[in-house]
């Protein structure tokens, strides 16, 4: 994906920044939609000044934004959400607002506009809910435990509904749990924090046994481009893939790794108890990437080095 006209939604986001820097880095033509609600301006800061990415502050749920975009988009990739998963159930019709309406008027603008392609930032765990056979195939039932999940699983039908109906090529991305540098929320994120303030003693949710597969961002990033580049040999309108690891690690061993990254020993765990973290926490998870391997992609960072990469760029803010 070269020299291409690009809107991303959410760009100034986790995942969504740096996608923004690889897709500067191949020469392409960004426009940056962002409420920075949980995006972080300084993210994209540098790629702003130089002139290589074109900032919109705006709201996607508010659909007159997309008035403000200069010109023709070749592709969209659509990351733009209220990612928490715990606040949508004590919240759901934000988690509606956000995700399903907000992508609603992103299909609406593609609708009119006709894009190259246009690519949606899914969920794994979330999407599947709870399911008895490991790893998950894309071919499972979507069975959402949470309203977040319903929310993307929403999103989902109405990209593969829009492609079909307007004749767009789309794709969406299952991520499973992916964390690394500018990620100011999550399990990792929080364990780290609790240890800083209390290096002896760590509470985990649950009983510590809930497990699942992390992906670093970098990797996420490079597949959910090459599931985009891969759009103009897709034989159907609307397909979508698991983007994860092979490997999956219970919360206690996610907490070991990060201790031993900071340099700690002997910290004491304390549980809440229960399998479940909170109320539509998927306790299990591991995404089969049978499918997308077969376009080309697998992990290339391990578990451990991109932890370590974490810890140390959480060590510098």
């Amino acid at each position: 994906m070269q020299k291409q006209k690009i809107l991303v939604t959410g760009g100034a986001g986790f995942i969504g920044s740096h996608l923004v820097d690889k897709l500067i880095e191949f020469e392409n033509q960004v426009t940056v939609i962002d409420s920075l609600v949980s995006g972080n301006q300084e993210f994209i800061q540098d790629q702003i000044t130089s002139g290589k990415c074109i900032f919109i502050k705006g709201d996607i749920r508010n659909s007159e934004i997309f008035n403000d975009i200069s010109g023709e988009v070749d592709y969209i990739f659509h990351l733009a959400a209220d990612p928490d998963v715990k606040t949508s159930v004590s919240k759901p019709v934000l988690s509606f607002e956000h995700n399903v309406r907000g992508t609603l008027n992103v299909l609406e603008y593609a609708r009119v506009n006709k894009p190259k392609g246009f690519i949606f930032a899914s969920s794994g765990g979330t999407l599947y809910g709870d399911v008895d056979k490991f790893p998950i195939t894309e071919e499972s039932l979507l069975q959402p435990i949470s309203p977040y999940g319903a929310s993307k699983a929403a999103g989902e039908i109405y990209i593969g509904a829009y492609a079909n109906a307007y004749n767009f090529k789309a794709v969406s991305g299952r991520y499973a749990n992916i964390f690394g540098e500018r990620s100011m929320h999550g399990v990792s994120f929080d364990f780290y924090h609790k240890l800083k303030k209390n290096p002896k003693e760590l509470t985990i949710l649950g009983n510590g046994m809930q497990k699942k597969s992390y992906l670093h961002v970098s990797d996420c990033v490079n597949a959910t481009i090459l599931i985009g580049d891969n759009l103009n040999k897709q034989k159907k309108w609307y397909d979508y893939y698991n983007i994860g690891s092979e490997e999956w690690f219970t919360v206690k061993e996610l907490a070991s790794v990060i201790e031993s990254q900071m340099g700690l020993e002997n910290v004491k765990h304390k549980f809440t108890g229960g399998e479940k973290g909170w109320v539509g926490d998927v306790h299990k998870l591991l995404l089969s990437i049978e499918k997308i391997k077969e376009i080309g992609w697998s992990p290339k960072i391990s578990f451990e080095e991109a932890m370590h990469r974490y810890v140390e760029y959480l060590e510098k803010i």
